[in-house]
C-alpha cells in the first residue's frame, strides 16, 4: 500500500493548508515554492489518478473542471485573468507530488520566469 500523498493529507487535515476555494471534486492551495507572483494548485479530491494523462483517460469530464477551475481561480486572483497551466507528467518533468495537480500561474509572468 502506498503512502497518501500530501495532498490527501491535507485534504484530510493532518497537514495544515489555506484551501482558497473548492467544489465537490477539486480545491485549490498555493504552491508553498512558487514560481511566479500567483502560484495556485488545483487538486482533484481523488487520488485515483498519478497525472494528467490519466485523468484524460479516465474520467475527461474532471479535467474539464481542472481547466474551468484553474480559469476562475485566475480571474479572482489575478489583476487581468491571464494564466499559464501546467501539468507535470513524470519525474523527469518535474512531478515531485504524483497526486494528479494544475499548476496556475499568473500575475505578471515574463519569457524569463516562465521559461518560455
Amino acid at each position: 500500500m502506498t503512502e497518501p500523498s500530501i495532498f490527501t493529507r491535507i485534504l484530510d487535515g493532518e497537514i495544515p493548508a489555506e484551501i482558497l476555494a473548492e467544489t465537490d471534486r477539486l480545491f485549490a492551495i498555493r504552491d508553498i515554492a512558487p514560481q511566479a507572483p500567483v502560484h495556485l494548485l488545483v487538486v482533484p479530491k481523488t487520488a485515483d489518478y498519478r497525472d494528467v494523462t490519466e485523468v484524460a483517460a479516465a474520467d475527461p469530464s474532471l479535467l474539464a473542471e481542472i481547466v474551468a477551475f484553474a480559469n476562475e481561480l485566475a480571474g479572482q486572483h489575478t489583476d487581468d485573468g491571464d494564466f499559464r497551466l501546467i501539468f507535470n507528467t513524470g519525474a523527469n518533468a518535474g512531478q515531485t507530488v504524483f497526486h494528479v495537480h494544475a499548476h496556475v500561474l499568473g500575475g505578471g509572468l515574463t519569457e524569463k520566469s516562465v521559461g518560455a
